[in-house]
């Protein structure tokens, strides 16, 4: 899937706004879900920050059955897709449809070849036998995992498209945006791959990242001071500005 399709699926010309819930249970993960869909975005990122994916499992399947039409996908926090898609595998085997995953680290290494991804073709393999079927979101230069020289961000970001069908990269921490001269690099360098952000982004500072596919967003359109529980106002303004930026994009190229 290329960044047309990407944006034809959502109907979206803009960057696509997908809500990160820091899931506690059932009821807060349902409650933030609702606010989602009251503001018009049907789709919303679950991930078990504050427990093992044993806990987080049994929510996983609940939510599923409440919301059978809804596009979930999944972060199990620091897991990569060698160990995560056996999982979603057996979840897609039982009727549990998991649309996308997005693994922190999907294991690109700059300093290798294409064919010597060591781990990162081996994650590809697993995917290919565990019949899972949905989008794969891979962190790149991402936060938190191994320091990747800004020298080699285009590297990386290069590579990673033989590998994943969204390129995902960040700040340098939860709540911190990205060096807009980071985001050029990798959209200079991935082409009409998919590029998507996960972290930092804001209603305030949307407008500045127009050239990503994706937001994946959890702070900045949280309520003030609480990490679990979608603001539905912040929610509203950032897809407004996500808007603005698709006609602003759209008159540019008339």
């Amino acid at each position: 899937m290329n960044r047309t399709e990407f944006h034809q699926m959502w109907d979206c010309a803009g960057p696509v706004v997908i809500p990160v819930i820091h899931v506690l249970d059932v009821a807060q993960t349902a409650h933030n879900i609702d606010i989602s869909l009251a503001a018009g975005v049907p789709r919303v990122f679950l991930i078990n920050h504050d427990f093992p994916v044993e806990r987080f499992l049994p929510i996983v399947r609940e939510i599923r059955k409440r919301y059978p039409d809804l596009w979930i996908a999944l972060n199990f926090l620091a897991v990569t897709g060698e160990h995560a898609f056996p999982v979603l595998g057996e979840l897609q085997s039982e009727g549990c449809r998991i649309d996308a995953y997005w693994a922190d680290d999907a294991c690109i290494d700059e300093r290798a070849t294409v064919e010597d991804q060591t781990q990162a073709n081996r994650i590809q393999q697993v995917r290919e036998k565990s019949g899972w079927d949905g989008f794969y979101l891979g962190g790149t230069c991402f936060k938190k995992q191994r320091e990747v020289s800004a020298d080699d961000y285009g590297v990386s970001a290069g590579l990673a498209t033989h590998f994943m069908d969204a390129v995902c990269t960040s700040g340098v921490a939860t709540g911190i945006e990205a060096d807009t001269g980071k985001i050029k690099v990798f959209r200079d360098h991935i082409g009409e791959h998919v590029l998507a952000l996960a972290s930092g982004i804001t209603p305030e500072n949307a407008s500045t990242y127009a050239d990503v596919d994706c937001f994946m967003v959890a702070t900045g359109i949280n309520l003030d001071g609480d990490f679990y529980n979608i603001d539905k106002q912040k929610l509203t303004r950032l897809l407004a500005v996500t808007s603005d930026s698709a006609g602003a994009h759209d008159r540019g190229n008339s």
